[in-house]
This record gives C-alpha cells, sequence and structure tokens, in this order.
C-alpha cells in the first residue's frame, strides 16, 4: 500500500523559500541519507518556483519569467538546478537521490502557467492546448502563476496528465500541489482530475494537498483523493500556532490512517529562514527545547506526516535527537486510534493503543505559562498502570503523573495488563 504509514522527509520552504538550489537540496539529502535514513526519513522535496531562474526568498515574484517546455510544463531553472541542462529535468537529481537509498519530491500550483495559455502552447499527447485548459478567472491570491484548470473541459485533465507523465519519467515519489487544500468547493474536481493524473502517470507517487485548513466536512472526499492534506494554513515556530493545533487534532485525529493522512504542517526545527534578507544568518527556531517535544510528541501522537521545515545540515546536537528518538517515532507506526482524553485551556492528554497489544502510549501537556502537574488518571484508563517508561527521558513509573514546566509534556510507553519487557 502506498503511504502505509505517514510520510517522513524534509521540505526547503522554511529554510529556503522560493530559493533553493540543486547544492542545497543534494547536501540535505546526503545528511539525510547519513543520519536519519534509518530513523525511517526517507522524502527529499524541493518546494516552490523551482522554474523561475530569479527567485531570491520567502517572497514572489508576480508576473516573472519561468521556464517551460513546448508543451507547457514547468522545468527546473538551470542556473539553480544544473543537472537539469539539455531537458533532463529533475531525472538526474532523483536519480542520485534514489541512489542514497532516499525518494525525490517536488511542490506544483494547481493549474496551468499563464505563459503556457497565453503562448496557446499545445499539451502533449493530446489535441488540446493549454489555453483550451486554463481558466483566467481561477487565480491564486497569492501567487500569480497559474490559471486554475477549466474543471468541465477534457482539456484540464489532459494537461495534468501530461505533467504526471513528466514527473514519472523524471522519478518523481512525492507531489506536493499547493493552492487546493482549502479551496472547496471551487476546487472540488479539480483535485480529482489532480489524483487521477497522479494515480495513471505509472509510478507510485504521493500525493500531498497544501495549503489548510482543508473543511473537516470533505475528509471523506480528501481521504479518497489523496495521501495527506494540510488541516492548518503555513505553520511556524509561535506558540500560539502550537497551543492552536491541539484543537485541529482533535478534529482530524479520526481520519487518520494507512494511505491518507491529516497533515499538521512542517516541523520549524533547527535553521529556518537562510534566504533573502536573512541569507548572512538566518534564525534558529523560536521553540523552545520545551515546545519542540510537545510539537513532535503530538505530531506522532496524531501520526501527522513528519515533515522537517530546517537545513538539516545545521542541525545541532539537540536538533539531531529530536529528529532520531526512535521511541518517539515509533508512535506514528505502532500506534492506532490516537485521541485525546481531554483538551482545556491549560492541558491536554491523549492515549493511543499499540497495533500489537504491547500497552498504550499516554501523553500529558502543560498548555499554560506556568508550571503544573498533569495525569492521566486509572480510573480514565479504565485500568491500573502495571508499568510504564517515559518515552523522553527513560524514566520508569507506575503513575502517568507528570511536573511539568510551562509548555512541556511527557509521553509513555505504558502497561495496564500485562508486563511489558523494556530491555
Amino acid at each position: 500500500m502506498l503511504c502505509k504509514y505517514p510520510p517522513m522527509g524534509w521540505n526547503s520552504w522554511d529554510c529556503y523559500g522560493t530559493a533553493v538550489t540543486e547544492a542545497v537540496v543534494r547536501k540535505n539529502a546526503e545528511y539525510m541519507a547519513e543520519h536519519l535514513k534509518a530513523c525511517g526519513w526517507e522524502y527529499i522535496v524541493v518546494d516552490i518556483q523551482w522554474y523561475q531562474p530569479s527567485a531570491l526568498d520567502h517572497n514572489y515574484e508576480p508576473f516573472s519569467e519561468v521556464v517551460l517546455d513546448g508543451f507547457g510544463r514547468h522545468l527546473p531553472a538551470e542556473n539553480r538546478f544544473p543537472s537539469a541542462a539539455g531537458g533532463a529535468g529533475f531525472g538526474p537529481l532523483a536519480d542520485d537521490i534514489h541512489n542514497l537509498g532516499l525518494k525525490f519530491g517536488i511542490h506544483i500550483m494547481r493549474g496551468i502557467p499563464r505563459m503556457a495559455a497565453h503562448r496557446h502552447l499545445p499539451i502533449e499527447g493530446s489535441e488540446y492546448t493549454c489555453a483550451q485548459a486554463a481558466d483566467p478567472n481561477s487565480i491564486c491570491a497569492w501567487n500569480p502563476d497559474m490559471y486554475g484548470a477549466r474543471q468541465d473541459h477534457p482539456a484540464a485533465q489532459a494537461y495534468y496528465d501530461s505533467i504526471f507523465r513528466l514527473y514519472a519519467s523524471w522519478g518523481v515519489d512525492f507531489v506536493k500541489c499547493d493552492d487546493i487544500a482549502r479551496e472547496y468547493p471551487h476546487c472540488r474536481r479539480e483535485i480529482e482530475l489532480i489524483s487521477t493524473a497522479c494515480r495513471r502517470a505509472g509510478r507510485d507517487i504521493v500525493l500531498s494537498l497544501s495549503p489548510g485548513p482543508a473543511p473537516l466536512a470533505e475528509a471523506e472526499h480528501l481521504k479518497k483523493w489523496a495521501n495527506m492534506w494540510r488541516m492548518t494554513d503555513d505553520f511556524w515556530d509561535d506558540w500560539s500556532l502550537l497551543k492552536g493545533m491541539f484543537e485541529r487534532a482533535e478534529k482530524w485525529c479520526v481520519h487518520s490512517g494507512p494511505g491518507h493522512w491529516p497533515d499538521a504542517d512542517m516541523l520549524p526545527l533547527g535553521a529556518l529562514r537562510l534566504c533573502g534578507a536573512e541569507t548572512e544568518a538566518g534564525r534558529w527556531t523560536r521553540f523552545t527545547p520545551d515546545e519542540q517535544r510537545t510539537l513532535m510528541t503530538l505530531w506522532c501522537m496524531l501520526r501527522s506526516p513528519l515533515i522537517m521545515g530546517g537545513d538539516l545540515t545545521k542541525c545541532d546536537a539537540p536538533t539531531l535527537s529530536l529528529l532520531t528518538n526512535a521511541e518517539i517515532l515509533n508512535i506514528e507506526r505502532e500506534s492506532f486510534c490516537a485521541h485525546p482524553l481531554r483538551t482545556n485551556e491549560n492541558e491536554a492528554a491523549w492515549i493511543a493503543p499499540r497495533k500489537d497489544g504491547r500497552g498504550l502510549y499516554a501523553a500529558v501537556f502543560n498548555l499554560s505559562d506556568e508550571e503544573r502537574t498533569v495525569e492521566i488518571t486509572p480510573e480514565a484508563l479504565e485500568a491500573p498502570v502495571t508499568r510504564a517508561a517515559e518515552l523522553w527521558t527513560g524514566a520508569r513509573t507506575t503513575r502517568l503523573s507528570a511536573e511539568l514546566k510551562p509548555h512541556a509534556c511527557a509521553v509513555w510507553l505504558a502497561e495496564c495488563r500485562s508486563a511489558i519487557d523494556y530491555n
């Protein structure tokens, strides 16, 4: 099954915005292969504007020149991705990433490039033109590069089929499609067109939809047509956004399952914003160490995809330890039916049984700005805890209770009935 578990990888947006280069992508891939692959990390994803030669930072350049082939399909800008020269596209880069034992992904915008529509370029493998596929009345509010697709015209499906055939020929394993997940009902049919093209491209390609918040009422449609979808707008290193994620996680957790994963967005950890005006130094995540553990714990309990946003090559020891804590990461693969026992202004508590019957995962979170004790009682579990191991510290206990600093958490693998061998 494609996407049996939540995808784990790296995306270039949080650290390099529109301006990522091939050299940066290769260095991050090499780091992942050496330090993270053994823990399940595998996707290397090039985010937005890889086809724009003049991209500089996290901002968009309206109506800029972009690189297209003769069929109106974006090609990598060769000044930023030199291995794409001679029409090779992302093929050479994808091959090298595959040789590291990893998988390769790209970002796309929904729709048809304006330039392709204005030039009436033909659609590869069809009798239609890009102008016939494009809907000039459907334009992204924050990036005007594209026209949306004319969803009721066969040219739209033909165009999407053509770009996914190209991506499959390059060896693409993951496509993040933007300006679509929250655009219901307008883009409902367009999601189906994109998913259809993805599924018949001749290669297994994970389909991710952005940005959020995707409508909760469309959960079943999203589960049918996508592998992951954003349940939030862009998530950055701000405590108010992290605290707000608990409410979203409570609503979406019941929809996490093999093949379809609500996505709480990237992990803004480590070195961020390394382009444009901040190129010289960038900045480090603003999350405190306690908030970083809370972030990782909630994402894993929710079973959200884990997509690292910071530059991997600049990871310090604490950041690397967050990304390689096998006991925490195992929650993503070994648990099911995760849900909160309670969430309020000051605290939250979550549980998730293990698939193998070896107890359950239990997590408590201090959402307040003061130190407090947060616990899960035996009555809440309907059984006494015989023993438990806290997964960040390794501490053993029989009581799921922790004195937590502001914004901190604790998470246990607990046994309520039979013994667990932790050795």
